[in-house]
């Protein structure tokens, strides 16, 4: 009888192990499959398709590592001695592959200064990667220090021409190609700069494509980066998830450019933690300095032009929000003739 028992329980565990192996295969076979079709119908814009064993040669065998995120690990790689890429090799943690497609099926119809180049990608078996023009100065988020630090602060005149570049980005997605483009994780690690630190819009991994008259897109979850993340994306409270999604995430960006700070300060009388954007909000309000290194009397209204304009982004309602071309053209303004936004924050402490 317990030798009955012992073989039952072996052929039950055998038989699901072999279930779940072949599950596994046949749902990696599938994912393949649904790849490949997705390939085939992108060939007439593909840019170059590489194999592993080519991804391997060019970052010479994973040899100069740039960075990890939660979508990959990117290499640095050189296809000649003067074109340097970087590579990112996707994790497989998204089963569907549909970060692949994503990145590929988007970038592959883009073509804008403000914008990263793919340059190609791999599909080989398992292994998923893409291939991106290098850009030596890294992520904007290296460079987001307080002014009060000389030693990395790139200067107000350059903030605000990244600030215009980053805009004019994604204006670009919203309305320059043949469907609107959603961004959905704009925020400055997105952000990179090349030699002359023109800003390129990156990491595609979240976008979603809808037509330009589509005033809504269906989402089945949240997706961004918490800080970026406009409150429709959380809730439908606040009105539809549009393209107004990034006009809000692009807001934060800026007030973290003038900050040089993430979303919050650290007040000096007080021990406690003040929401940065509320902060500059009213002190704006109010007429008083931003009580940030400022520099000559040119840069005090670059900072206040860049803060009314992520404050007018960041309104709650998507609805009060401006659309990117209207950003554009704040950006290139004179500060003085900028009207200062709506309070942004007594929804939010009208309803807490």
């Amino acid at each position: 009888m317990y030798c009955y028992c012992t073989v039952s329980i072996i052929l039950i565990v055998t038989g699901t192990i072999i279930y779940y192996v072949y599950s596994s295969v046949k749902r990696e076979e599938e994912n393949q499959l649904r790849i490949k079709r997705f390939l085939d119908d992108y060939r007439a814009l593909k840019p170059s398709r590489y194999s592993y064993a080519d991804i391997k040669r060019i970052t010479e065998q994973f040899k100069e590592k740039l960075g990890q995120g939660a979508y990959g690990t990117v290499f640095k790689g050189k296809l000649s001695s003067e074109f340097l890429v970087a590579v990112k090799i996707l994790n497989n943690s998204n089963e569907k592959g549909e970060d692949f497609i994503n990145e590929v099926g988007t970038m592959g119809q883009i073509h804008h200064v403000n914008v990263v180049r793919l340059v190609g990608y791999c599909a080989d078996g398992f292994i998923r990667a893409l291939v991106y023009e290098f850009l030596p100065n890294g992520p904007l988020q290296n460079y987001l220090s307080s002014a009060d630090n000389e030693s990395s602060f790139l200067g107000w005149d350059q903030l605000q021409d990244i600030a215009l570049g980053i805009a004019k980005g994604i204006e670009y997605l919203h309305q320059g190609c043949e469907q609107q483009i959603l961004h959905f994780d704009i925020k400055p690690h997105n952000v990179l700069l090349d030699h002359d630190f023109t800003p390129k819009v990156s990491d595609f991994g979240l976008a979603k494509l809808c037509s330009k008259d589509q005033s809504a897109v269906s989402m089945t979850a949240a997706r961004g980066t918490m800080g970026y993340i406009a409150p429709e994306v959380f809730s439908r409270n606040f009105g539809n998830v549009s393209y107004k999604a990034d006009v809000y995430s692009f807001g934060t960006l800026l007030l973290e450019m003038v900050g040089g700070r993430k979303n919050f300060k650290v007040m000096e009388d007080s021990t406690s933690q003040v929401y940065f954007p509320e902060w500059i909000y009213n002190l704006l309000e109010q007429g008083n300095d931003l009580r940030i290194h400022i520099g000559d009397e040119g840069n005090v209204e670059i900072a206040k032009k860049l803060a009314v304009v992520g404050l007018w982004c960041i309104q709650w309602y998507p609805i009060d929000r401006p659309s990117m071309k209207i950003v554009v053209q704040m950006l290139e303004r004179e500060g003085d003739n900028l009207t200062m936004p709506p309070n942004p924050f007594t929804s939010t402490s009208s309803s807490s």
